[in-house]
Parts: C-alpha cells; sequence; structure tokens
C-alpha cells in the first residue's frame, strides 16, 4: 500500500475494540467543507458515565449521572471550542490552555508545551488535540489549515513527556485521524506513529455511519461530528450520545 493511500474510518475501525477518543479533521472530497470529528469511549464505570451537550458553538462533557462520578478530573471537559477563526478540539482541558494561548496571539504548539499526558500511570494517557484556522482575508477565503498534537509519556514509568505536531493544509477529500491508544490491554498501549490518513466524505451522515456504527457498541460512548462549510463560515452537526437523558 502506498504511504499516500487514503482508508475509510470504518476500514481503520473495525475488529479494535478500544481506541480510547479520537479525532478526525480534514476536507471534504468537493472541497468546500471542512470537517472534525470527536468520539470517546470507555472501559470502566465512571468513563461510560458521560454525555456530550452543545453550549452555544461549543461542546461540553457533564456526567450522565451526576450520582454515580468518582473522578470527575480527567473526565469532564470542553472536548470543543470555538475562537474567531479557530476551531480547537482536543481530548481534556488543554482545549481551554489553546483557547487561552489564542487569545493571546500565541500558538498552538506554545499552548501544548505547558501541557503533558495525563497523570493516570499505568496507561498515561495521551492528550491529544487538534486546530483549525480558517482563512479570514480575501486571499485565504474558502480555505483553511489544520494542526494536530499528541503529548505522550516518554517511557512506561511517566518519567517525562514527549511533544509531536503536525500541520496540514486542507486538501480536499485528505483528513487525518489521531487516537489515545493503539487497542485494548492492561495498561493500554499508546497510540504510535504519525496521524493516520484517512477519507472525507462529502456528507457529515456518512462520516458518522462509518464511524458510529464501527466503534465497539460496549465501550462507545459519544460521537460529535461539525462540516463548516469554507465560504460562509456557517456549519452542520451531529451529535450522538449512548446515554441519552
Amino acid at each position: 500500500m502506498s504511504i499516500y493511500a487514503k482508508r475509510k474510518m470504518n476500514e481503520i475501525l473495525e475488529g479494535n475494540d478500544y481506541q480510547g477518543r479520537g479525532i478526525v479533521i480534514g476536507m471534504t472530497d468537493s472541497g468546500t467543507k471542512a470537517a472534525i470529528a470527536y468520539f470517546i469511549m470507555g472501559r470502566s464505570e465512571n468513563s461510560r458515565n458521560r454525555v456530550f451537550e452543545k453550549e452555544g458553538d461549543d461542546v461540553i462533557i457533564y456526567p450522565f449521572d451526576e450520582s454515580k462520578v468518582e473522578d470527575p478530573s480527567l473526565i469532564i471537559y470542553a472536548p470543543v471550542r470555538t475562537l474567531d477563526n479557530k476551531l480547537i478540539v482536543t481530548n481534556g482541558d488543554q482545549t481551554d490552555t489553546v483557547r487561552d494561548f489564542v487569545k493571546e496571539g500565541r500558538s498552538f504548539k506554545a499552548a501544548l508545551e505547558t501541557r503533558c499526558f495525563e497523570p493516570d500511570g499505568p496507561n498515561w494517557t495521551p492528550r491529544i488535540s487538534g486546530m483549525l484556522t480558517f482563512g479570514s482575508d480575501i486571499e485565504s477565503k474558502g480555505d483553511f489549515t489544520y494542526e494536530m498534537s499528541i503529548l505522550k509519556s516518554i517511557d512506561e514509568i511517566g518519567s517525562d513527556c514527549a511533544r509531536y505536531t503536525w500541520s496540514y493544509p486542507g486538501t480536499p477529500g485528505l483528513g487525518h485521524f489521531i487516537h489515545t491508544y493503539e487497542t485494548n490491554g492492561n495498561p493500554l498501549p499508546t497510540f504510535q506513529g504519525e496521524p493516520r490518513r484517512v477519507e472525507i466524505p462529502d456528507t457529515k451522515e456518512e462520516l458518522c455511519e462509518q464511524i458510529w456504527n464501527t466503534l465497539n457498541d460496549d465501550n462507545k460512548i459519544s460521537l460529535y461530528i461539525r462540516y463548516t462549510d469554507l465560504m460562509t463560515g456557517e456549519y452542520e452537526d451531529i451529535l450522538i450520545n449512548k446515554n441519552e437523558k
């Protein structure tokens, strides 16, 4: 297979019962929309006790049943934040770190230099992040670029943090997918290599079907997808919770 080959999301997800949390960013095949997807999975009752909720243009994770919350520190956060011509998506409270740095005119990479993997040894869950920057002037309107990052332990004892960042141009039909774990295990094996190259279909419904219908039924919790029109800035989205209030 060519190193430039793209795969459908269902082809990547099928047969793997635990990817943890995942981020997809890319451009639709028509070149007219920017796409993001974010999903969460869980093995413990604490992790599974969650729902996504929209608040304005942002997405917040809340407990489904507050009486069952054991430790909210790593499971309750805002995975999606919208700020001016930026769209930020992460698997933890580093969403707000990136937003605050951008407000100050500083960079995505600089923000994540201040953060580390999650303190949940022996898994040392990686922090995965992405940020889209939409064109805001006449020359760049209708286009966007995006960055992705993973912060992960440099060894099995969590002695230090390795930080990786990638930058991409919006390219019709191309997206990238990064997730926290390679597969299930004890401890959970950390994601390896670069973000996977994936196909981005023209409709949010098709991407939703590829992801939600392929994620492991026992472990999947919630999925959020947003397609943004590159000329108008308007977006359409899909939010799915396994736990329904």
